[in-house]
């Protein structure tokens, strides 16, 4: 059975998340601050984890970051911020997806869902160009002898990139199959994970083009 860990000083949002998620089949805990989700992230194992943002004291980014330090657990963050900065910050911390308060729980259920059907997606082991190398049961990126970290949406996107060298790929495409849902958002949120997903690549950010008006494609180049 599924498990989900809700992180929020508003009861009452804890609560209506968790009834929703029940009625998904998640057994779910719950944390009213990033101190006590630590405590419980540490003593538990989670499929997933619903963390907001704005928690009193110790946000919900400097939970973020404490958990990756040790897990690859999938986290939808929960903000009422909306400017790109706190998201591409989220994102590079290693977040897999935003949502903006106030919202539909039926959306976020939607979000959940989609995050956890990435989950063994890929059935090739290794894609590889030139010295880039993406070996999907590990989850890692070789460029040359360097390891490169990528939060997880951010490796869905580079997969999804390799997997179709010189197609362009809009962004709406993009957003149906790396997030797997009809998003209820804009576009934009596409051109944010691949601006943070180039700087992530270094001297290999060139093999993601911009084809502008369009979207993206993937052309790699010695």
């Amino acid at each position: 059975m599924r498990k989900m860990l809700v992180v929020d000083d508003d009861i009452h949002l804890r609560k209506l998340v968790i009834t929703y998620a029940e009625m998904e089949g998640f057994v779910c805990d719950e944390a009213k601050s990033t101190q006590r989700a630590l405590d419980s992230v540490e003593a538990n194992s989670y499929d997933i984890i619903i963390l907001d943002v704005m928690m009193p004291g110790r946000d919900g980014f400097e939970a973020l970051a404490e958990i990756r330090k040790a897990s690859q657990v999938p986290v939808i963050m929960l903000t009422a911020r909306g400017e790109e900065y706190d998201k591409l910050f989220g994102f590079k911390l290693g977040a897999d997806d935003y949502v903006a308060k106030p919202f539909s729980p039926k959306e976020l259920m939607a979000r959940v869902n989609a995050v956890l059907k990435r989950t063994g997606e890929h059935p090739e082991l290794k894609l590889e160009y030139g010295n880039l190398c993406v070996r999907m049961d590990t989850r890692t990126v070789l460029a040359g002898e360097e390891t490169i970290s990528l939060p997880p949406k951010e490796f869905d996107l580079l997969v999804k990139f390799m997997q179709n060298e010189h197609i362009v790929l809009t962004r709406d495409q993009l957003l149906e199959s790396v997030w797997g849902y009809e998003y209820y958002g804009d576009t934009r949120t596409v051109d944010t994970h691949v601006k943070s997903l180039r700087e992530h690549l270094g001297k290999y950010r060139k093999v993601i083009q911009t084809v502008w008006g369009v979207g993206y494609r993937f052309v790699y180049e010695e």
